[in-house]
């Protein structure tokens, strides 16, 4: 086995999505599919002789939700990295996630690239969240964010969390692509953060 990839494990109760995963994975050159369950007990139970990098888990497992079992795989390996995924998440079950551990959150259906770049994240940010998932935070805590950022600073971030690069922002904003640039290290000085998966996180858990 090449020791350079990274070992991933995937819990998903549905056998359907479980074909879905390895075609993915065949795809990878830099991650290695090693188990499919469809509970976290099964994992648990394997976890010490598999010792994955990388966790995805489906929220709605069997026999425990998929969240609560974050705690135990933390336990087991406080650096193992969690990506939660489900279908229609609601904000509160985002924020539980984080809150027990997750170090990343994801909504069905994942395509291939999708799943691809938040395994990237993960590994090279130690976070990944989904755009839609950045946007329901940011919804939620828009109110303290204006209270902590300065008008801009929040019309940088709601562009950010959409998706646009600095040249968008700019071009929207009028601006240039360097005063952008500053806004954004201002920002993340304030948080004391070094990238943008790093910062949203760290919003969520003001």
């Amino acid at each position: 086995m090449n020791s350079e990839l990274h070992k991933i494990i995937v819990l998903e109760k549905d056998p359907s999505y479980h074909a879905i995963y390895k075609e993915y994975f065949k795809q990878y050159k830099d991650y290695l599919l090693v188990a499919i369950y469809p509970s976290a007990i099964e994992a648990l139970q394997q976890y010490d002789r598999i010792q994955p990098d990388i966790i995805v888990s489906e929220v709605e497992l069997l026999h425990a939700n998929g969240i609560d079992s974050i705690a135990l795989f933390k336990k087991k390996d406080v650096d193992v990295k969690i990506i939660m995924v489900s279908k229609n998440p609601s904000f509160d079950t985002i924020k539980k996630a984080f809150k027990n551990g997750a170090n990343g959150y994801l909504t069905k259906p994942l395509s291939s690239k999708r799943l691809h770049n938040a395994l990237h994240a993960i590994k090279s940010e130690g976070a990944a969240m989904g755009h839609d998932i950045v946007k329901e935070i940011i919804q939620n805590f828009r109110k303290k964010t204006y209270a902590f950022f300065s008008s801009r600073e929040n019309q940088i971030i709601d562009y950010l969390c959409k998706g646009a690069t600095y040249k968008d922002i700019a071009n929207k904003l009028f601006v240039t692509t360097s005063t952008v640039n500053f806004h954004i290290q201002n920002i993340y000085e304030k948080l004391n953060v070094n990238s943008k998966s790093e910062a949203l996180y760290k919003l969520q858990h003001m």
